[in-house]
């Protein structure tokens, strides 16, 4: 086969889809420099440009629009492939993408019985972000709040992301009038990444606040977490992801009304995953005991 260089053919593939020499570096972990040279070789080695400077930027010439087109397909179908590869049987890699409240309250603590389970598995844990899709190039399991938007991608549903406000029982002891009667209007409040979902909670409730909502706001979970567990004040939480702490007494649940009872948290994974992907799906679903699940992963 006559093939050119594939390190340039990798430099021009995310050159031409970014459309800069700058963003194709940073991509791929090389240099503006590294890029431009590989570039280069191979319209060298084409005989031909396959880039035309337009102002600052660059764009592809017509023999390269037509060279770009073969070598995305190629280097796609490859990827698809190799993704295939690695969840066939056999395959003992497995890689799970979960969102941080997910992965720090649930997941790790009981990844060692997991692995013990299956010591062939080689699993990577990354983190996250909570409106991220499915990408079966990516990781073998997500884990977050969005469902399937494929027919390719299977879902089940691991808790309701039902939120109710709770605060720990260290606060509850110091202020126990925290327990009555609309005396959360004036409670320390804590608040997951912006103000809307206690303004959205008072609404429901029917409570017309006469003073601004306040309080410090957490732009990770995981930091409004150690606040609540701290004392610092009332959050609205996800009741079953807390479930063992408020049965356990740590965290009180100070009013019944709840927001967001019609969403929930996912797993997310390709429709013919391997044998690695269905033991790690059972076994988290197992350990997650949703009561409520959605199609059978």
């Amino acid at each position: 086969m006559e093939l050119p260089p594939l390190n340039a053919l990798k430099a021009f593939e995310a050159a031409a889809r970014l459309a800069s020499l700058t963003n194709a570096s940073r991509e791929i972990n090389v240099t503006h420099s590294a890029v431009s040279q590989q570039v280069k070789q191979l319209e060298e080695w084409l005989g031909q440009r396959v880039f035309k400077r337009v102002g600052r930027g660059i764009a592809l010439t017509p023999a390269g629009q037509e060279f770009y087109e073969a070598v995305s397909t190629a280097l796609r179908m490859i990827s698809i492939s190799t993704g295939r590869l690695k969840r066939r049987p056999g395959g003992s890699r497995l890689s799970v993408g979960c969102i941080a409240s997910i992965a720090t309250r649930w997941l790790v603590p009981a990844v060692h019985d997991f692995l013990s389970k299956h010591p062939d598995i080689d699993m990577r844990v990354e983190y996250a972000h909570a409106q991220e899709t499915f990408d079966v190039h990516k990781h073998d399991v997500l884990i977050t709040l969005s469902r399937a938007d494929s027919e390719a991608c299977r879902f089940a549903r691991l808790f309701s992301r039902m939120n109710k406000p709770v605060a720990s029982a260290h606060y509850v002891k110091h202020k126990p009038d925290i327990l009555h009667s609309h005396a959360l209007e004036g409670a320390d409040l804590l608040h997951d990444e912006s103000l809307n979902g206690w303004a959205q909670w008072f609404e429901k409730a029917g409570m017309k606040r006469v003073k601004p909502l306040r309080g410090p706001i957490y732009q990770d979970f995981n930091l409004l977490t150690g606040a609540i567990m701290a004392g610092h004040g009332v959050a609205l939480c996800p009741i079953q992801v807390f479930r063992r702490e408020i049965a356990n007494g740590d965290l009180v649940v100070l009013s019944e009304i709840a927001t967001l009872e019609d969403q929930g948290y996912y797993l997310l994974r390709a429709d013919d995953a391997g044998p690695a992907v269905d033991a790690f799906t059972h076994w988290f679903r197992r350990i997650c005991a949703s009561e409520d699940d959605g199609p059978n992963a």
